[in-house]
């Protein structure tokens, strides 16, 4: 494969954190067509991101390899899913909502140890769940 070139798209979150846990297990219900994975068990260089990134925010790469991060990964994630999730998508994407949905995104992710299945844990940096965790 081609770098940058992926089959379709691979949604990047935080499997450390239960809220984005939860979250993510909320949206492999809708009919998206996207691979999901926990940033801790992938090769992001080959995705040209980062841990500290992919920490910060979801992430959705889409199949050119260009990556969308928040609210924008969600939106594009349900565009991938089709009919009434495409149309939300496309709302989301559309100014005034894209910014609302960008201050309510950063409000939750910044918060998402407080939110109900988070931990502690999601409050941690990356070095930090690594050396607890041993």
């Amino acid at each position: 494969m081609d770098e940058g070139s992926f089959p379709k798209p691979v949604l990047i979150f935080d499997g450390d954190c239960g809220f984005c846990t939860r979250s993510v297990n909320v949206l492999k219900r809708l009919p998206i067509k996207a691979e999901v994975t926990a940033y801790q068990f992938t090769d992001l260089a080959s995705y040209g991101t980062t841990p500290e990134r992919a920490n910060h925010e979801v992430l959705l790469v889409d199949p050119t390899g260009r990556i969308h991060g928040g609210a924008q990964a969600i939106a594009r994630l349900l565009l991938t899913a089709g009919g009434i999730y495409a149309a939300a998508g496309w709302a989301l994407r559309m100014p005034p909502i894209r910014w609302v949905a960008a201050g309510v995104y950063r409000l939750i992710a910044n918060n998402r140890q407080r939110m109900p299945g988070g931990t502690a844990a999601c409050a941690l940096p990356p070095a930090a769940r690594e050396s607890a965790s041993v």
